[in-house]
């Protein structure tokens, strides 16, 4: 069936405006058109203009329709998300994570998501093996919590927590993330329990799980075995269902004397740690005139300190400070940006980091729209601001008894 053809005319009468000589008509009119509705350029800049600017500038992220005898459509209604219980599984498949300060990585997300790919094949479940049980458990796709009785920087105490678990259990596969400290622990396990381990998968499937060697000329593939390390990015994290993240009651073997007496974590100096390897920069650019609050600020928050190309040319920061394509690409968790708009080789630099925090004067700088957080505000005010609020906690911290 074809579209019933407009009226020009019927149309032109319903937006006359009635008296006056001459004819007149009201194009904002809501009366009812023949054919489709008509559009209305003039009203949406209108609704696009940036109020307060000097010179006339346009939202285009806000495209907002002027809609004509239009029905207002129902506000979307947010449902919680589906539980999925797995009262009986079949098998588990356990995931050992970093969890830095109590949080799961991406890496650690990702290490789940190859969880479900392996237990949702055979009707297994997932259980985690953590030291602190947290919320984000369940969304990230645990069936099963396991609280291991460590405390702190122990991985001796922790590989043997971990082998009692494996004996125990009935854990088909085991995952660990290819990190410094889950590498290290994973490796500690399969000595202590004779199992074979492959290292460094890069991609996973309930059937094969295969690596490159030899200078990535060569693939070595096999069957899953029972202990896996996860490169980082093989596998997408896991985005379905809510899980119901059970505690399980499990009695570890009282601990025994091991070779190593003390065991404990030194974080290093954030002022001296290399760019590629920090945790959180803070980055000064164009927008940054007041040095010492900048470095005050970077100290208060216990940041490694960055900046932009344009205040290494100038000689204002050090040129290993330079973050971006040309200076150092970073793989830090959180990048905090004072005063950098933004450019294509800066974007690059920060292109895999967490999470990011802008503070700009301008709405549409390329880093205020990278930003997971943005604060459109004069970076000169906002650190003296951020200053005294950190200050005000340090102080009521130690007021607390």
């Amino acid at each position: 069936m074809s579209r019933p053809r407009k009226d020009p005319r019927t149309a032109r009468a319903a937006h006359r405006v009635a008296g006056g000589i001459r004819p007149r008509f009201d194009l904002a009119s809501t009366a009812p058109l023949a054919g489709r509705l008509r559009r209305d350029p003039r009203a949406e800049e209108r609704l696009a203009l940036v109020p307060g600017a000097l010179r006339r500038r346009l939202d285009r992220a806000q495209r907002i329709a002027v809609a004509l005898a239009a029905p207002v459509p129902a506000a979307p209604v947010e449902t919680a998300p589906t539980l999925r219980v797995i009262a009986d599984p079949a098998f588990l498949v356990a995931v050992v994570p970093d969890a830095p300060g109590g949080r799961l990585s991406a890496h650690d997300r990702q290490l789940f998501g190859a969880a479900r790919l392996l237990a949702d094949a055979g009707g297994g479940a997932v259980i985690a093996l953590v030291e602190q049980p947290g919320d984000e458990l369940a969304m990230a796709g645990a069936d099963r919590v396991l609280a291991l009785p460590v405390a702190g920087y122990d991985p001796e105490a922790k590989a043997l927590a971990l082998g009692a678990a494996l004996a125990a259990l009935d854990l088909r596969h085991v995952l660990f993330p290819e990190t410094a400290d889950g590498g290290d622990l994973a490796r500690r396990l399969a000595a202590l329990a004779g199992e074979a381990f492959f290292a460094a998968a890069e991609s996973l499937s309930p059937k094969t799980v295969s690596r490159a060697a030899g200078g990535r000329r060569v693939e070595q593939r096999r069957a899953p075995p029972r202990l896996i390390s996860l490169a980082q990015d093989a596998i997408a994290p896991h985005a379905g269902m809510l899980h119901e993240a059970l505690p399980v009651a499990f009695a570890f073997p009282e601990p025994s004397g091991g070779a190593i007496l003390s065991a404990r974590f030194i974080p290093a100096d954030p002022a001296k740690v290399a760019l590629a390897e920090a945790d959180f920069v803070v980055s000064a650019g164009n927008g940054v005139s007041d040095f010492e609050a900048f470095r005050a600020l970077v100290a208060a928050l216990n940041a490694t300190p960055g900046a932009s190309r344009m205040l290494c040319d100038a000689g204002l920061m050090p040129r290993s400070a330079q973050v971006g394509a040309s200076g150092t690409v970073l793989d830090a968790r959180g990048y905090f940006a004072l005063g950098i708009a933004g450019a294509p080789q800066h974007l690059q630099g920060v292109a895999k980091c967490e999470h990011v925090i802008a503070v700009n004067t301008d709405l549409h700088a390329a880093m205020i729209e990278r930003a997971s957080l943005a604060v459109v505000a004069d970076a000169q005010k906002v650190m003296p601001a951020l200053l005294k609020l950190l200050q005000d906690e340090a102080r009521h911290r130690e007021l607390q008894p």
